[in-house]
């Protein structure tokens, strides 16, 4: 019986917390975190005061659970592809995929991101950004030179990287914005194309 039990609790406790989780990314996307209150998040969850701060001890251990989740992600995904054999064309397009696929899923952490990364200061706890931001930044410059090197691409390596960069942020930003605009996996795939057919050698090799 006593097995029985605990198996049916941790479903249950599961779910409370992804219920909070889910609240807080919305409630901090839409308003930041100095306005954001722990009674408006377990509003929108559904749930006590005291639930929250049994799963996440504070508004701010939310806040950094769900930009830490985000960055997790993230950095899992980069490290598959740093470890990907293949042209750099093939790992630059599956790059900018993982980056696309992990913000559309993490829509409301990146917005978070955005708000304090861009916005006005807010009070909100240190977060380490510029670490991600630089990762994928050095990881792109990275593989632009290795595809240089090999006669893959032509052309300035710094400018090709801004120019991937560039399309990578423009798809993402316009699904914070304008999602009546955003582009879907396939649309940002044709994004993507036109920018590493204009970096690969007229001759093709």
């Amino acid at each position: 019986m006593g097995r029985t039990g605990a198996t049916r609790k941790e479903p249950a406790g599961h779910k409370v917390r992804e219920k909070i989780y889910s609240a807080a990314a919305r409630v901090f996307a839409r308003k930041g975190y100095a306005t954001a209150t722990i009674r408006e998040i377990v509003k929108m969850a559904g749930v006590t005061k005291p639930a929250l701060y049994y799963y996440f001890g504070s508004k701010e251990g939310v806040y950094k659970t769900i930009l830490e989740t985000g960055f997790r992600d993230f950095e899992t995904r980069v490290n598959a592809v740093e470890k990907m054999k293949g042209c750099a064309s093939v790992r630059l397009r599956r790059l900018c995929h993982e980056l696309y696929s992990v913000s559309h899923e993490h829509l409301d952490a990146v917005r978070l991101m955005h708000s304090i990364y861009y916005g006005p200061p807010q009070g909100a706890p240190f977060f380490d950004f510029d670490g991600a931001l630089f990762r994928f930044h050095d990881m792109v410059g990275k593989i632009v030179r290795q595809g240089v090197r090999s006669g893959e691409f032509r052309g300035n390596p710094e400018a090709m990287t801004l120019a991937v960069l560039g399309a990578c942020n423009e798809c993402i930003d316009l699904e914070l914005v304008h999602p009546e605009m955003a582009v879907d996996g396939a649309g940002f795939g044709r994004v993507l194309d036109v920018v590493l057919r204009g970096m690969e050698r007229m001759d093709g090799r």
